[in-house]
């Protein structure tokens, strides 16, 4: 027996440990030289670890084990042969009956029917936008082996922005490389396509075309079938619900996110036909479990982003109150002129946002971001709308708010979180945004300092509207109040500037007209 032992390899300078987060292969099966065979996660990435040599594999080390640099992770026995599967097969098929032979085409067709070129194509990831360095391939939409066609669709990459689909740049069979829930760099190696075209395949023998339409579903043997990708997974287990318990409409009855963000949980469906039992109650009351879960890429980054801005920016947070009687006005007045026009509400977010346009053209310093020892200026305002998504809180800009009308201001924000609660934001959708605006008070809350959205300067926190008493004129009146918060670098934006800024938006929303004549 040869024994090729696999230890962890130097990953960079300050990493001296990591995770085994996943076995990719079986633990006694036959891999080949250069074989994913596991993934490691350190506090910066997640890598595959490669096998070193061609035999069987024997684990050494176990899933969530942590591990030092040179520590041996499993064993490969070099002197194993190589099994098999066709001759398997055969062996295990009844010599007469016809219906095993299924598996052994399929093989067939994958393998001996593509006629090679010899080529191999690489698949890296690609450059997908100025601020993205690295994506988790959330999940493989091929199998390993498949043949695809040339722009195919083979696998989805997260991004801390959108998700999208990565295209076959060949025609051939695909041979996964990384692995679903791996975190790349641009660059880096997805899979390879054994280029080559599909043979014209011979005649099948004829069968009853009951039996074809079963053969060609996808079945719960599929290797898609009920598996969720990272993002559904995660959703899942939020809801407490089991894969088994939603059906996947993906590739191959793969579950995807959308599955899983319209899947009821049957506790949640049975609770709505029978009365919960006292009993139950009491026990759920006493419940110790917990679990332990992987935060999803959205949600690292928007961490990473959150506590970057917190501590490597001068923030500060100014206060004032608006008086929305008005507004509320105003809308009463009009908004059947408007829907009928329009088709869409006046909303509230179409008003907020156009006047913090309106005042961001008057001081730039309020929309400029600082940029080493120089601060840009913007001649537009880009307001990023801040939408919260089941995956995390995304800020797509409504680009050119100084130029729109109301109406299409409110159909860019309707269509923004559309997408964005879909997760089919794009990634030009994700770019840019010069101020932002986060409305808390659409959850109840009070008062609150909200978080700068680097590289931007500002932020706008809009709060929940309360009936309270006031002073007007000398009397006291009970008048709908929202508490504002403007947070802002004062790097960049002066105390006196922050505080002009507030007060100019809330004269332009206690006096709309004012706003819609821009004055």
């Amino acid at each position: 027996m040869s024994i090729v032992e696999l230890k962890v390899p130097v990953i960079g300078e300050s990493i001296t440990e990591v995770t085994l987060s996943s076995w990719l292969k079986e633990n006694g099966s036959f891999v080949k030289l250069d074989d994913p065979i596991c993934e490691f996660e350190s506090d910066k990435a997640t890598l595959e670890f490669p096998a070193e040599a061609e035999g069987k594999l024997i684990y050494v080390a176990a899933e969530g084990d942590d591990l030092e640099i040179g520590a041996v992770v499993a064993k490969i026995d070099t002197s194993a042969s190589r099994p098999s599967s066709l001759s398997e097969e055969k062996k295990e098929a009844p010599a007469e009956s016809a219906e095993p032979a299924a598996p052994a085409e399929k093989e067939v067709e994958n393998t001996g029917a593509v006629e090679s070129t010899g080529e191999v194509k690489e698949m890296k990831v690609p450059v997908i936008g100025e601020s993205i360095t690295e994506v988790t391939l959330s999940s493989w939409l091929v199998q390993d082996g498949d043949f695809v066609n040339i722009d195919d669709p083979i696998c989805e990459f997260e991004s801390d922005k959108a998700t999208l689909e990565f295209p076959a740049e060949a025609s051939g069979i695909v041979r996964h490389v990384a692995g679903e829930g791996d975190d790349l760099e641009i660059g880096a190696l997805v899979a390879k396509i054994e280029v080559g075209e599909k043979a014209a395949a011979p005649a099948p023998k004829a069968k009853p075309a009951a039996k074809a339409l079963e053969v060609a579903k996808p079945t719960s043997d599929s290797y898609a079938a009920g598996h969720p990708s990272p993002s559904a997974a995660k959703i899942l287990a939020e809801k407490g619900m089991a894969p088994s318990d939603v059906q996947g409409t993906g590739v191959g009855g793969r579950i995807t996110k959308q599955d899983a963000v319209g899947a009821a949980p049957a506790a949640q469906t049975a609770s709505n036909d029978a009365p919960s039992k006292t009993s139950s109650v009491a026990a759920a009351s006493f419940a110790r479990t917990t679990r332990t879960e992987k935060m999803s890429r959205m949600r690292r980054t928007i961490a990473s982003r959150l506590v970057d801005a917190k501590n490597n920016s001068a923030m500060l947070t100014t206060f004032n109150e608006v008086d929305m009687t008005n507004i509320f006005a105003l809308r009463k007045q009009y908004q059947e002129i408007f829907v009928e026009k329009h088709g869409i509400k006046l909303g509230f977010m179409s008003l907020f946002t156009k006047a913090c346009a309106q005042v961001l053209m008057e001081m730039p310093q309020v929309n400029a971001i600082i940029d080493g020892d120089h601060l840009i200026y913007h001649d537009y305002a880009d307001i990023s709308i801040a939408i919260s998504t089941p995956t995390g809180l995304v800020v797509p800009p409504v680009h050119n708010c100084e130029s729109l009308a109301f109406h299409e201001i409110e159909y860019k924000i309707k269509e923004l979180a559309g997408k964005a609660r879909e997760g089919k934001l794009t990634l030009d959708e994700m770019k840019g945004g010069t101020f932002s605006i986060t409305n808390g008070g659409i959850f109840g809350s009070m008062m609150s300092t909200p978080i700068l959205n680097k590289p931007q300067s500002a932020i706008l926190g809009m709060h929940t509207i309360k009936q309270r008493p006031i002073a007007v004129d000398g009397n006291v009146e009970i008048r709908p109040m929202m508490y504002l918060a403007l947070s802002y670098d004062h790097r960049v934006i002066d105390g006196s500037s922050s505080v002009s800024f507030l007060v100019k938006v809330i004269e332009l929303l206690e006096d709309p007209v004012r706003l819609m004549m821009n004055i």
